[in-house]
């Protein structure tokens, strides 16, 4: 059996705070492919894994049932008991952070005062106070953050950002974003998420980072926002589902929807969708389906679809499982980012522009006019 946790040469060490949706990541890196959905992956002796320039050390998490279970899950990892020894181990080269979002900006500048690169899941901040501390810390300390946006990991976001990026479709002139996705079953395991953020930095994380990642930094958001009826049931205080116009700094537009108290219908839309409008072609990138629907060279609308390929790699072989596949792909892409010297997106820059644009859209819903983020980043202090 092949020792995936051995050091290698130009491999770096990850280490996981916040041990519920984060041991999904250490399982990502030390989890073995099946065989019969291996093929194209690395191998590693004669088994198949995910990263190439990265592994997995070890986790934390303040619940002491949660750090159990994640070695349970994952065994023959470092699980200690204190953050000080997590924070002092040198085998972590990048913490991954996975707690609730009030807590990530003190843990992001504490892993840079560490010496540590982060790697932070969405929404990165919710107070827009924090993000001058966190750019600051980065600075005085050299270390870049990623943040998780998984779903630009996911093979038919990825494959329609290539495509695009090769000018398959022209210019891009429009951006249509969606995430709906009931979310009675998130409450249940985050209820410090009823009072304690918005769906402005929750689920509509998703949508508003794809439209930055097409259009740019954005100038200007015009939203709305209701509460639906499972929002009223568990309390909410601010819209469960919003609707969002965004112009880019470059005259683009682009919009973006999201509801998360809505009866789905699942064969009919799939919970996130990325539609890019081109000058030459049009693209749709659907999760949970793994497909991406384009207009060929002919005119004719061509269906590609990995759910069958890469279930193995994406969902360890489940069908609609959890986000084993981009969590890997996000944390190898940072890593090698780190040894080469290169860039990763999102970064730092396009994380702050996403929690502007976020905040941009609770606050033009909440007083039914346009925001300009440009009044949102000075009063940041950026």
């Amino acid at each position: 059996m092949t020792d995936h946790n051995k050091p290698m040469a130009n491999h770096l060490g990850i280490g996981v705070l916040g041990l519920h949706e984060g041991k999904s990541l250490l399982k990502a890196l030390t989890y073995s492919i099946p065989d019969s959905v291996s093929q194209g992956h690395l191998l590693i002796g004669d088994e198949p894994r995910r990263s190439q320039y990265c592994r997995a050390i070890g986790g934390f998490d303040l619940d002491p049932a949660k750090r159990l279970s994640a070695a349970e899950m994952v065994p023959g990892l470092f699980y200690p008991d204190s953050l000080d020894e997590f924070f002092a181990n040198p085998e972590i080269d990048i913490v991954a952070i996975y707690t609730p979002d009030p807590t990530h900006a003190e843990l992001i500048i504490r892993a840079f005062e560490a010496g540590k690169h982060v790697i932070c899941t969405k929404p990165l901040v919710t107070d827009l106070k924090q993000l001058g501390q966190i750019v600051a810390a980065s600075k005085a300390t050299g270390r870049r953050l990623l943040v998780g946006q998984s779903t630009r990991f996911f093979e038919p976001f990825l494959q329609q950002r290539k495509r695009t990026e090769a000018g398959e479709f022209g210019d891009v002139e429009f951006v249509d974003a969606q995430y709906n996705h009931r979310m009675d079953w998130f409450y249940a395991k985050s209820p410090w998420s009823i009072a304690e953020t918005d769906w402005a930095f929750l689920g509509m994380s998703h949508p508003l980072d794809l439209l930055r990642w097409y259009l740019g930094p954005i100038k200007r958001v015009s939203a709305t926002g209701s509460i639906s009826k499972l929002g009223r049931d568990v309390g909410i205080s601010g819209p469960d589902i919003y609707s969002v116009n965004i112009e880019s700094e470059d005259g683009r537009t682009g919009r973006a929807l999201g509801h998360y108290g809505l009866v789905e219908l699942p064969t009919a839309r799939n919970a996130i969708e990325l539609m890019v409008y081109g000058s030459k072609g049009t693209s749709l990138a659907q999760y949970h389906d793994m497909k991406l629907k384009r207009t060929g060279e002919d005119g004719a609308e061509i269906t590609e679809d990995w759910l069958y390929e890469k279930r193995g790699y994406f969902f360890n072989n489940e069908v609609h499982g959890m986000h084993y596949g981009e969590f890997a792909r996000y944390a190898d892409a940072f890593a090698k980012a780190l040894i080469e010297g290169s860039k990763a997106s999102p970064e730092l820059e396009e994380g702050v522009d996403v929690v502007l644009l976020m905040e941009a859209v609770r606050r033009s819903a909440n007083s039914g006019h346009a925001v300009e983020l440009a009044d949102l980043r000075n009063e940041a202090g950026l």
